[in-house]
């Protein structure tokens, strides 16, 4: 399973939650039975004083090792992204966009802009030493220079989004254009190690119609968001956290950044922000793991002015 799709507070477990547990526990009794049936294949062969056979591991058990600890097609890791990609397509039957999830559970979804950036680094570091899952929106152009900050992004479990090649103003673009900032950064981002992109955002939150045609052909949600940290305009740390933890609610995307500009701002209020939601009960998830807990209602409103200047 991806490192903490889902990190809660204090509210009682989902039943989707609850089964993945099961699941889990019987992967690692598996794991240890194998284990056990691997050493005593080992010592088989090794007290057999066969010279060519020492130390051989069949390939079936290894390949059933591999299977259930590591990240094959049949993985926990596989089945996990399975089963958010069937929540993303759940969304996309009643909705081509979300700027929330349902309310069903006390889950928010942390969501970072125009990175890979000189600070991204440090931002996925302070989140996994918070266990806080998130999802990054990804603009193609930084890639040639920030590819290993996308890297430790996989690593460390988060989703990836594409966010265009060119943080790119789509309602303001041909048909033709919008199809290449939006397939030419999800190929960049597949060509650089992470898998290839199920969530867009729109820069500065502008799309059109022919948007929303060109995503449904790639099978992609458009994800925009219900809560603005304003963490663009480098307000400081306080009025960050305020931002946020003042405007949460159960199913809240959360829009900050960790490209575009001087995050240090929104470095240091990121601590802040979790501490004081866990305090109030609240659990983090990726997008995908948001709207698998808490599926999004139909005909989901734009409010007026949500296209702030600078924002996405």
């Amino acid at each position: 399973m991806r490192l903490n799709d889902v990190i809660r507070g204090p509210s009682r477990p989902t039943e989707t939650q609850l089964r993945h547990r099961r699941r889990r526990a019987g992967a690692l009794a598996g794991v240890a039975a194998i284990a056990l049936l691997l050493g005593l294949t080992l010592g088989a062969h090794r007290g057999g004083g066969n010279a060519a056979g020492a130390g051989a591991v069949p390939i079936g058990w290894y390949g059933r090792l591999q299977l259930l600890a590591g990240s094959g097609r049949r993985s926990l890791a596989a089945e996990e992204r399975a089963e958010q990609g069937r929540a993303i397509d759940r969304a996309l039957k009643r909705t081509p966009f979300v700027r929330m999830a349902g309310g069903q559970h006390r889950l928010i979804a942390l969501t970072f802009d125009d990175g890979p950036s000189p600070f991204t680094d440090q931002l996925v570091a302070a989140l996994q030493r918070l266990h806080v899952p998130a999802t990054f929106f990804v603009v193609g152009y930084q890639l040639p220079t920030f590819a290993s900050q996308l890297q430790h992004e996989i690593a460390a479990g988060m989703t990836v989004g594409d966010h265009t090649l060119d943080h790119a103003n789509l309602a303001q673009l041909s048909a033709a254009d919008q199809r290449q900032e939006i397939v030419g950064d999800a190929a960049k981002i597949s060509a650089f190690g992470a898998p290839a992109p199920r969530l867009f955002r729109p820069p500065y939150g502008s799309y059109d119609e022919t948007t929303h045609r060109l995503l449904a052909r790639q099978r992609m949600l458009s994800v925009l968001w219900s809560v603005d940290s304003e963490d663009y305009t480098k307000p400081g740390v306080a009025t960050i956290v305020r931002n946020v933890v003042g405007a949460v609610q159960p199913g809240s995307i959360v829009l900050m950044h960790d490209g575009g500009g001087q995050r240090s701002q929104t470095l240091a209020a990121v601590p802040r922000i979790v501490a004081e939601l866990r305090r109030a009960g609240y659990g983090f998830a990726s997008v995908p793991r948001l709207l698998l807990e808490n599926p999004p209602p139909r005909n989901q409103q734009i409010p007026s002015g949500f296209n702030p200047a600078g924002a996405g």
